[in-house]
């Protein structure tokens, strides 16, 4: 994600809100007593693909929320609202990514003190940390991690509901093979395929495929928000023109000028190019939008021909 590119109207605008958020966190302290048998468990969650592992795995014993949720919107320009803060305020289970991808939400959790909140942050789970590419849902490896921690968390808030939990997490996990079989496939066919990206959202499913990825400085300095230098214009222009690269996968949620005109060389080149988005479509589940960005760059690794190595 890029680094702070909103953050310093999001200050201003933090302190805005901070005040609501102290104030409501003593109400907080009475309303998170075992769940009835009717009542939901609030969650909120900072990216809706987390929010939709929550509900696979709470069905309707979980009402969340899920903060950015709309595919057709550049999560890097979020401002945290009075709303948000609402649903933190409520919130019994937030779950967010970490590794400076969300940094509202450890602010806005910060000045909304609950000692009955139970907070799950995939990165810490992970072992990520500030740095590394923040984007995690995109390693195959992660969302079981976090689907086995938010079980967990859910039977804790809800013990007399524990089997449940226990039956949708062994669900969920068997839901994920189909996944982990085309990841297998696709890095049996084309591992080791030079590729290139406009910026590294889709980093660690290219690691996971095997995928030999170009353009690394020229992506860092997009994701940080940072002057790209010539020469990394050049060369990946280069990689495009002589089609050094059998497929361009960019971020269709964030295409500024420098994206745009790498897709207008890739298709002058023929070069497929790939979307991949950093929301979850409406309509899919995680596993649905994971397969669907898979097949379409397999579709793609196909008709790209053969890419030349250097």
């Amino acid at each position: 994600m890029k680094k702070l590119r909103p953050m310093q109207r999001a200050a201003d605008h933090f302190k805005r809100i901070s005040a609501m958020l102290t104030l409501g966190a003593a109400a907080l302290l009475t309303t998170h007593a075992a769940f009835a048998d009717d009542a939901k468990i609030p969650v909120v969650a900072a990216e809706n693909f987390y929010g939709d592992v929550v509900r696979q795995l709470g069905g309707e014993r979980v009402a969340v929320t899920s903060i950015l949720s709309n595919p057709d919107q550049d999560p890097h320009l979020f401002e945290a609202s009075p709303k948000t803060a609402r649903a933190l305020q409520q919130a019994s289970l937030v779950v967010y990514n970490g590794a400076d991808y969300d940094p509202w939400m450890a602010k806005l959790l910060a000045a909304s003190k609950n000692a009955q909140r139970t907070i799950i942050v995939a990165a810490d789970l992970t072992g990520r940390k500030s740095g590394d590419n923040p984007h995690l849902w995109y390693d195959p490896a992660t969302m079981p991690t976090v689907a086995r921690a938010v079980s967990a968390a859910l039977a804790s808030a809800d013990p007399a509901h524990k089997s449940l939990y226990d039956a949708n997490l062994a669900t969920f996990l068997a839901s994920m093979k189909p996944l982990d079989a085309k990841v297998a496939d696709l890095r049996s066919r084309f591992r080791g395929t030079p590729v290139t990206a406009t910026e590294p959202v889709f980093g660690y499913m290219s690691d996971a495929l095997g995928l030999t990825m170009r353009n690394m400085r020229f992506q860092l300095a997009t994701m940080n928000d940072t002057e790209v230098s010539a020469s990394d214009i050049a060369a990946f222009e280069n990689d495009l023109r002589s089609k050094q690269v059998r497929v361009l996968i960019y971020n269709s949620q964030a295409t500024e000028a420098l994206t745009k005109r790498m897709l207008k060389l890739a298709q002058q080149s023929k070069v497929p190019s790939v979307s991949v988005t950093e929301t979850q479509p409406a309509g899919k589940t995680y596993q649905q939008w994971m397969l669907t960005q898979l097949d379409a760059l397999g579709t793609a690794l196909t008709s790209g021909g053969a890419a030349t190595n250097r």
